[in-house]
């Protein structure tokens, strides 16, 4: 059976994105990172993402709270780093072996932390001993909030989800009216967000949130709406005249008139509550 298309994706893609961000913006040779795991043994950051290594003695290294550079990061919930991994005083040395193994000297380390929580740390570090400059803790601080962006936002289109799935049927009207409010304004922020990746991040969530209202028996859907049209068909989909979408869109009420006919155009629907209709019914919208 295939997946629904609201599962939640892989949050290791996310990592996988951090990792290679990391690796091009600062300057370090190797970046790795890894979850925090919570097991019978303790908190744990397990290692599975890695750029730049020559060895595979990082892979799958599981870091416990307070050990090493990783753990003190998930322990006082902050930023650090070490200029001379080996020599330093400021960390306990119980992963020396496999630092030391891949040639690493210089290591700053960041947690990803959501609502509280730390749910990820990401390392960058270097064969040569030096300075860890402003251009590697801003490349992992701007990873670190991205990450912590994207999982918040996944975090809680699974809350939303899972309280919809668990509402009474008497119910699910208000349950959905909410879904549809938050899809909304995701779809508002994502128009605000500068940063391409959190936009992109934004509109896969909303694309989860529409997936909920499609039709147990549509297909993929044929029809394209673009980003616009969906943008104000979400807000009439909220009972929005085309004055408050305008307002809402910052956009000219003949504008959103203008996107509006068209998705109606493409959806061959002939009224605004038609077009929400087979719109929901693709899984166009929630």
């Amino acid at each position: 059976m295939s997946p629904s298309p609201a599962a939640r994706p892989d949050d290791g893609d996310v990592l996988r994105a951090a990792v290679r961000e990391v690796h091009a913006q600062s300057g370090m040779s190797v970046v790795f990172a890894g979850p925090v795991l919570a097991s019978p043994a303790g908190t744990a950051i397990r290692i599975g993402e890695l750029l730049g290594a020559r060895t595979t003695h990082l892979r799958d290294l599981d870091v416990r709270v307070g050990a090493g550079l990783g753990g003190r990061v998930l322990a006082e919930g902050r930023p650090a780093g070490v200029e001379d991994y080996s020599g330093s005083l400021d960390i306990t040395h119980e992963y020396d072996g496999p630092v030391l193994a891949e040639g690493l000297c210089t290591v700053a380390a960041v947690p990803v932390v959501v609502a509280g929580r730390p749910r990820a740390v990401v390392y960058a570090a270097s064969r040569e001993r030096g300075s860890v400059g402003d251009r590697v803790r801003d490349a992992l601080a701007r990873s670190a909030r991205r990450m912590a962006s994207e999982l918040a936002i996944r975090d809680e289109v699974d809350r939303r989800v899972a309280r919809l799935t668990a509402t009474p049927a008497d119910d699910q009207p208000a349950r959905w009216e909410e879904v549809r409010a938050v899809h909304a304004e995701l779809r508002l922020a994502a128009q605000d967000a500068a940063d391409e990746v959190l936009r992109s991040r934004l509109l896969d969530a909303c694309t989860r949130l529409a997936a909920l209202g499609a039709a147990p028996d549509a297909r993929p859907a044929t029809v394209h709406l673009s980003a616009r049209e969906l943008d104000v068909l979400a807000q009439v989909a909220l009972g929005c005249s085309n004055r408050d979408a305008a307002e809402r869109l910052s956009l000219r009420p003949e504008t959103v008139k203008s996107y509006l006919s068209a998705a109606m155009t493409k959806l061959d629907a002939h009224t605004r509550l038609e077009a929400v209709v087979h719109a929901r019914r693709l899984g166009l919208l929630p």
